[in-house]
């Protein structure tokens, strides 16, 4: 599994903030998908070559794009 970017403490005050927003709720897979995000903005790679851990690129890669 590759390397996590946010700690649990930094991500509850994230989840907080995205919640507040109305448009997220607590789901487990946000948190891959938005290290999914992180992980490729770190790298560099393409977003077809992400990781399958953080989920289907292609997910990952719609969330980005909002």
């Amino acid at each position: 599994m590759p390397r996590t970017m946010l700690t649990d403490k930094r991500w509850e005050k994230l989840l907080q903030i995205m919640k507040n927003t109305g448009r997220v709720y607590n789901k487990s897979e946000h948190r891959m998908t938005f290290e999914g995000i992180l992980f490729r903005m770190r790298t560099g790679i393409a977003w077809r070559d992400l990781p399958e851990e953080f989920g289907e690129w292609s997910t990952v890669y719609r969330r980005f794009n909002l």
